[in-house]
């Protein structure tokens, strides 16, 4: 007997979602990005703007996008929701977490480093270059907020270099908890005069590893600029610690 059996080819619709969602994987669009239109998406993808529209609903029921009437079609702004709750808030406000959370960065940027020396494309490196010219450029300014997110950036941006999209997607979902945690360190570490310039210096070294496709390399220079700045906060925390007493003992006389 005849099978008559036969494989149904894919919905075009179903391709489109299968297309967007590598893209929100890859990283290419970004949490509360808004998508490109129907009709940029139809040219894009060479079909028609019906195919597109039925594969933004699926991606909505997915809970992948979320759609505003007239508005356009946005990436969720929860698709990192775990990483952002309230007990990562508590850990960005106490001072003894701080340093739980530099030890985390040393292996999380570490194996960045590692897999962007190893995989980074021209572009990729291209853009880690643009994200370290912006830090030395909100220094300037003395801006200790716009540094920390340039910085924030400049780690995102290796992050994407390494081309491993969990290492990505866990990056940019603790980059505001990294950024507070940066902004914390500098505004005790810029106290202590050349600090900023050993920083960049790390980062630059940091960078030259990863250009030259340097993987070991770059991930030392991760961890021994991450080193610097813990030992660097140890002893700025000595140093108050000395002072206070000093403070004390004068009082006493």
């Amino acid at each position: 007997m005849k099978n008559d059996l036969k494989i149904k080819p894919a919905k075009i619709s179903d391709q489109i979602v299968e297309q967007l969602e590598q893209m929100l994987l890859e990283g290419s669009f970004l949490p509360g990005q808004k998508l490109p239109t129907e009709r940029e998406l139809a040219e894009q993808f060479d079909v028609s703007r019906p195919s597109v529209r039925e594969a933004l609903q699926k991606l909505e029921v997915k809970g992948l996008v979320s759609r505003k009437q007239g508005g356009g079609t946005f990436v969720r702004d929860n698709l990192v929701g775990s990483l952002t709750d309230p007990l990562f808030s508590l850990i960005g406000r106490h001072t003894e977490s701080q340093f739980d959370l530099l030890e985390f960065r040393h292996a999380l940027e570490g194996i960045c480093a590692y897999y962007a020396a190893l995989r980074g494309t021209h572009n990729d490196f291209e853009q880690i270059k643009h994200r370290y010219d912006e830090i030395c450029q909100a220094q300037t300014h003395g801006d200790l907020s716009a540094e920390s997110a340039a910085v924030g950036r400049f780690y995102c941006a290796v992050a994407e270099a390494s081309h491993n999209v969990v290492l990505l997607h866990l990056v940019r979902g603790l980059t505001p908890l990294v950024e507070q945690n940066i902004r914390q360190n500098l505004e005790i570490l810029q106290q202590t005069e050349g600090i900023v310039s050993q920083l960049n210096s790390h980062r630059q070294r940091l960078m030259e590893a990863v250009i030259r496709g340097e993987p070991e390399l770059a991930r030392q220079a991760s961890n021994s600029h991450l080193a610097f700045i813990e030992e660097a906060l140890l002893e700025a925390d000595r140093e108050r610690s000395r002072l206070e007493r000093s403070l004390r003992r004068s009082q006493q006389n």
